[in-house]
C-alpha cells in the first residue's frame, strides 16, 4: 500500500472532524444547558470563530476530500497485498482501518451538516 492510501483516509477525518466542532459541538454544548462552556471555547480557542463564519467552504472542502479518499480507496480495492503472511496481515489490517476511518469520517460529516444546515430551522 501506498502513503497515499493511508494519507487520504486520515486528512478526510480531520477535515470531517472540524466540521463536527463547528457545528454540532455548539449545538450540543447549548442543547444540555452548557452555553457558557461555548462561550469559553469561541473566545479561547484560536480559529475557532473562523471555522463557523467559513462553514460552507469547510463543508465544501471536507467533502472533496472525502470523495478523494473513497475514489483513492475503490481504485485500490484490488490490490495485491505482499506474499509474506506478516506483511499479507498488516496489509489487510490498514485497509479496514482506512475503511473504518472513511465511513466514519462520512458519518461525522453528516452530523455536522445536520446541525450546520438543518437543525436551526428545525427548531424554529
Amino acid at each position: 500500500m501506498t502513503k497515499k492510501a493511508y494519507l487520504a483516509p486520515t486528512l478526510s477525518l480531520f477535515a470531517s472532524t472540524s466540521t463536527l466542532l463547528c457545528c454540532a459541538l455548539p449545538a450540543l454544548l447549548v442543547t444540555i444547558g452548557a452555553g457558557a462552556v461555548m462561550a469559553g471555547l469561541a473566545s479561547n480557542v484560536p480559529g475557532y470563530i473562523w471555522l463557523t463564519e467559513h462553514k460552507v467552504g469547510l463543508f465544501l472542502a471536507s467533502g472533496f476530500m472525502l470523495a478523494l479518499a473513497a475514489i483513492m480507496r475503490w481504485r485500490s480495492r484490488n490490490a495485491p497485498c505482499p506474499i509474506d503472511p506478516d506483511q499479507a496481515q498488516a496489509c489487510q489490517r490498514i485497509r479496514r482501518v482506512s475503511g473504518i476511518m472513511l465511513y466514519g469520517s462520512v458519518v461525522i460529516l453528516l452530523i455536522g451538516g445536520f446541525f450546520a444546515f438543518f437543525a436551526a430551522d428545525l427548531l424554529l
